[in-house]
Order: C-alpha cells, then sequence, then structure tokens
C-alpha cells in the first residue's frame, strides 16, 4: 500500500488494501521465506526459482517502504544485505500459514 494512497470503502476495501501491500507474483512467496528468520539477498533469491535479480529488488524495496521488510546493510567488502519481517510484517504470519495450508490442500487434491 501506497504510504498516501487513499481507498473507497466500499465493500472488499480492506482486502484491496492488503492486496495492495502483498499481492503480485513475488512479494507473498518473499514474505513466506522470511517468516523462518532473517535471508540475505543470495539466499532469497535462491529460494525463489524463476526471479531476476531486478524483479527481486524492486519486490523487497516496495516491502520495506510499506513497513513489512526491514533491510540491514553491513559496512563490509563486499557489502552483506539482510532482510527480515517488521514487528508489523510479523503480524501476517497467521495469514501466510493459512495460504501455504490452503496450497498443500489444493495440491494434494489436484495430485
Amino acid at each position: 500500500m501506497k504510504k498516501n494512497k487513499k481507498y473507497d470503502c466500499a465493500m472488499g476495501c480492506p482486502v484491496e488494501a492488503t492486496l495492495d501491500l502483498i499481492g503480485g507474483k513475488w512479494k507473498g512467496v518473499v514474505l513466506y521465506h522470511l517468516v523462518d528468520g532473517t535471508l540475505r539477498f543470495n539466499e532469497l533469491r535462491r529460494r525463489l526459482n524463476g526471479v531476476t535479480q531486478r524483479m527481486l529488488t524492486k519486490q523487497l524495496r516496495e516491502l520495506e517502504e510499506c513497513g513489512l521488510v526491514v533491510r540491514k546493510v553491513y559496512a563490509e567488502v563486499p557489502p552483506r544485505v539482510e532482510y527480515r519481517l517488521s514487528k508489523q510484517g510479523e503480524t501476517l504470519k497467521p495469514i501466510i500459514a493459512a495460504l501455504a495450508d490452503w496450497g498443500k490442500k489444493r495440491l494434494a487434491a489436484a495430485a
């Protein structure tokens, strides 16, 4: 969600606002992998098959901008960058777990 974005709170508005924050091909998967703890950029990239460096950077910046992810840069050579869920991002854990459970059941039913 953009910091100053206004929503016309008709039916479904809270869902729209939430999906605006975590929607997109990679954001939910990034959040899923950060549920277990802090990860470096390349660790995240390895876990997300098919994501480009540019797209992952864009998605992480958007998650950081809306306050769901914290980025920490260490002054080293080469630079080390780590990502973790913020306090607000931590509140998404039950939602991410529910999505994962639903997905597992859906995949099992389709098999």
